[in-house]
């Protein structure tokens, strides 16, 4: 993999601009046309179409600028190097492990490359519920071909992994359809440690894509920078505050030097992600006459089945997620008791032993069935219903951000009923034992025992094992300045130099992986500030 090309050591020999880090500090003050917060999904395409249409664009990055050079498929190395904090960042009563991206490409990098269009229900709600008429399918799908096509997303036809071939049998047992999830790879080499950073550069991340065309066409990109707060004055952003962090994101010792930046731009977009985006509007105090700021954030809360089967399923071998069956989402009311999707996850060494419960004797038997290990994961999908409002984003006393997200009763149902149904799948796969991920489980060798422990076991935090990688809302959208943070078109209610364009701008979560419901959101919204800026047509190509 050493030989393979390395686009983005490439482009740093034919001179992008690109300073923090290692690549040296950036000057003490920049100006602009349009300064961009974040580098992931929503960051990326606004990145590339405003360069496309002749605008200076300086993009500002927190994470550092790593590469398939550095990428080995070292757990060790990937989550303090590519993740917030180095993949252990939690909600504020620790129930919930977030795992969000930290480098260039914001977590478009070290996704397993999931890639569904918004559903049609989910839309429809947010027509329904707050004033937005013209997020319809049709409006939205010419938006979204263009990003499956920039980005090379389409059905994975290759044969699934024994992981994702176990939920597609399953499923089949219990007559639950099952389909191909469509992915975001070119001439993929099937490692399966796309959560790593993708070593051969067939994941069409930011990284290897609308990033470096910006910078092939004169962006500016600051590494390694952290953006404070907002200068704020008449209702306008008048300039951004960034300060240098250290490679894994902590602040830099005493004694050591913080380079700092002051941005100045006509036009400003905050694309930090949901959690970071809110954040850095309540870090500037910006206007927040209706109390929305940093509320209605979501995770798509997971819950997840372990099992062991007879022979070898070699998780972490394989394209990581293939399969999936909604049918626990199309069979429930949007609005009805908490629907879920499932998905077979890739298991890694680290993040599966800091998973499952237990410790001891308890644990190293577990751990030895690695080889054999099959676990389905179930997205809840959340912001649908009066007792699913989500969390908020806070601010601690150094000004970092915390999401404070209720478990509550509506919540832990949908939990429990996943559990459920993902051991029947597991037991109709042929496991020999199935271990739901709650500490006062125990491993059950039947699908009748299972279903009866399942239905008895106390569903609280922290023992309830419960992950997220997905996070929306926060800057929510809406057709009027009482329900939401951000207008129709991205633009701030309050601030009119100020768009947004990442996951913070979705008013509940998707109800599926939302990488493609960035791209496809943010293009539309993309063209329209390149219209509105310079009066220019500019499509993602």
């Amino acid at each position: 993999m050493s030989q393979l090309k390395d686009p983005i050591r490439d482009g740093l020999q034919r001179g992008w601009k690109v300073l923090g880090g290692a690549r040296g500090p950036a000057p003490e003050k920049i100006v602009c046309d349009v300064a961009i917060v974040g580098t992931g999904a929503g960051a990326g395409i606004t990145a590339e179409l405003l360069a496309r249409a002749g605008l200076n664009v300086v993009m500002i990055e927190e994470g550092p600028l790593k590469s398939s050079s550095d990428f080995k498929q070292k757990e060790s190395e990937a989550y303090p190097q590519l993740y917030q904090e180095s993949a252990a960042r939690k909600t504020e009563d620790k129930a919930i492990n977030i795992l969000q991206g930290r480098c260039v490409g914001g977590s478009t990098t070290v996704n397993w490359t999931s890639s569904f269009r918004t559903p049609a229900p989910t839309l429809k709600f947010w027509q329904d519920h707050f004033d937005l008429p013209d997020y319809k399918v049709e409006a939205l799908a010419p938006y979204f071909a263009q990003a499956e096509k920039r980005l090379n997303i389409q059905p994975w036809l290759t044969a699934p992994n024994e992981n994702n071939d176990l939920l597609r049998r399953g499923a089949a047992k219990l007559n639950i359809q099952a389909a191909a999830i469509s992915r975001n790879v070119t001439g993929c080499w099937n490692l399966g440690s796309c959560g790593l950073g993708c070593p051969t550069n067939a994941k069409q991340s930011m990284l290897v894509t609308t990033i470096p065309a910006a910078l092939d066409l004169g962006a500016r990109l600051l590494t390694e920078m952290r953006v404070e707060r907002f200068e704020l004055a008449n209702g306008k952003v008048t300039a951004l505050y960034c300060q240098s962090v250290m490679p894994n994101g902590a602040l830099a010792h005493a004694g050591q030097a913080r380079a700092a930046a002051k941005i100045i731009a006509s036009h400003y977009v905050l694309a930090g992600g949901a959690i970071n985006s809110p954040a850095v509007l309540l870090r500037s105090g910006a206007p927040d006459p209706h109390g929305v700021l940093g509320a209605r954030t979501f995770l798509h809360p997971v819950v997840m089945s372990s099992s062991v089967f007879a022979q070898k399923v070699e998780a972490w071998s394989g394209a990581p997620q293939t399969i999936y069956t909604d049918h626990f989402l199309d069979t429930q009311a949007i609005d009805g008791p908490m629907g879920y999707k499932l998905e077979a996850p890739p298991l890694h060494p680290v993040i599966f032993a800091s998973t499952v419960p237990g410790m001891g004797q308890s644990q190293q038997d577990l751990l030895e069935t690695f080889p054999h290990n099959h676990t389905l994961l179930a997205l809840l999908r959340d912001g649908f219903h009066e007792q699913s409002r989500g969390g908020q984003v806070k601010l601690r006393g150094d000004g970092s951000a915390v999401l404070d997200y209720a478990l509550t009763d509506y919540v832990m149902d949908g939990a429990r009923r996943a559990l459920l149904s993902m051991a029947e799948i597991q037991f109709a796969a042929g496991a020999r034992q199935v271990l739901p991920l709650h500490e006062m489980a125990q491993p059950y060798t039947s699908w009748a025992q299972a279903r009866d422990a399942i239905q008895a076991l106390p569903m609280k935090p922290m023992l309830t094992k419960i992950v997220s990688a997905h996070v929306m809302g926060g800057c929510g959208l809406a057709g009027n300045e009482k329900q939401g943070v951000t207008r129709p078109d991205g633009i701030h209610w309050q601030l009119g130099n100020l768009s947004i364009h990442d996951g913070s701008l979705f008013p509940t979560s998707i109800g599926a992986n939302p990488q493609l419901s960035v791209y496809g959101t943010v293009n539309r919204l993309a063209q329209g500030l390149v219209k509105k800026l310079t009066g220019r047509d500019v499509t993602l190509a």
